[in-house]
């Protein structure tokens, strides 16, 4: 079970009906056919996204109430073939292991329920949260997303995520990451990649991922931020990730799931942004593409049906905005009270 990004056509907005809805049969045939594919070229030139690529069709088929569309047992299986004796996770099989990688790895098996298999075949969970932890800088806070050191704030996030789903968070020094969290704040609210860097929507999901897990959302300059997100719609009703960029459908998240998580979800136009999604569907052949007319593929599927699911779109499952996962999967890990 190995998914690759396939070729499509995005919605033609010229050619749409004045009422959108969700292709959802479609989307689920879309991703499922992702696997059948491995004679394409395009399937080996997207094998470092392997792993990934499984945790985006896996989550788009979770909340698009399909969770049996993808085989349980392969899908465990893949992920095992991909775990690394020291218990990080590569993007494929004879990859070399990464956070990113180690992140889809618990966020699949976490959905599939089957999280009690790490100490059933591998190294187990404890050496796979004691990786993760390994990858701290013990002086600045911040995490690495391998051996070769490279730090950003979407690390921390990650790390946090599976250890947290790991019951393993204890492992990390949340004072000092959270810190490090702080140094990257800028002015107008957001946060970058790291300290004095350009704030991003991307990151700045991560770091409010990272805060909210953490329990110190208390330090974000919520009045700023969510005024910064807020003008990310662009006319179309779209988002961007920063200021006089294109909109993108990834973006329904990175930005949603943020205003989300300040409680601040009402400052967009949802409708606008609900149809924005639906124009980007090809509702023939599934799949959902950045933008209206362009090329499908499985990453911005599941981000635009993740976006959706915020918004309350009927007949999907409820995502949670923290870890973009089924929320009643992260309830019951978690010890939460479905809300």
């Amino acid at each position: 079970m190995s998914l690759v990004s396939g070729p499509g056509r995005g919605g033609d907005s010229s050619q749409l009906p004045e009422e959108l809805s969700l292709a959802a049969e479609a989307h689920v045939k879309y991703i499922q056919s992702l696997d059948t594919r491995k004679d394409e070229l395009e399937y080996h030139y997207t094998e470092h996204l392997r792993l990934n690529g499984v945790y985006w069709g896996l989550t788009a088929l979770h909340l698009l109430n399909r969770p049996d569309a993808l085989p349980r047992s392969e899908t465990i299986d893949f992920v095992f073939s991909c775990q690394k004796p020291d218990g990080g996770f590569g993007a494929a099989p004879r990859h070399d292991a990464h956070m990113l990688y180690t992140c889809s790895a618990i966020q699949i098996l976490a959905t599939v329920d089957a999280l009690d298999e790490l100490d059933k075949r591998g190294p187990g969970k404890q050496k796979l949260g004691e990786w993760i932890a390994n990858l701290q800088n013990k002086e600045t806070g911040t995490f690495a997303g391998d051996e070769w050191g490279e730090c950003d704030t979407r690390f921390i996030c990650c790390g946090f995520i599976g250890l947290s789903l790991l019951g393993l968070l204890h492992l990390a020094d949340v004072d000092k990451a959270v810190g490090y969290i702080k140094k990257c704040q800028n002015f107008d609210g957001g946060y970058g990649v790291s300290p004095g860097a350009e704030s991003h929507s991307g990151q700045i999901f991560a770091c409010l991922g990272a805060l909210s897990i953490a329990g110190k959302l208390d330090t974000v300059k919520k009045v700023e931020l969510s005024g910064w997100l807020s003008e990310r719609q662009t006319e179309g009703g779209g988002l961007n990730g920063r200021p006089e960029k294109l909109e993108d459908v990834c973006y329904s998240w990175w930005v949603a799931s943020s205003l989300a998580m300040l409680g601040c979800l009402n400052y967009i136009d949802g409708k606008k942004l609900e149809t924005f999604i639906l124009k980007c569907q090809d509702s023939e052949r599934g799949g959902l593409a950045d933008r209206p007319g362009d090329m499908v593929d499985v990453f911005h599927t599941v981000f635009g049906v993740a976006g959706l699911s915020l918004l309350g779109y009927p007949g999907l499952a409820e995502v949670d905005p923290i870890y973009c996962m089924p929320k009643k999967v992260t309830d019951k890990i978690l010890g939460r009270k479905a809300s």
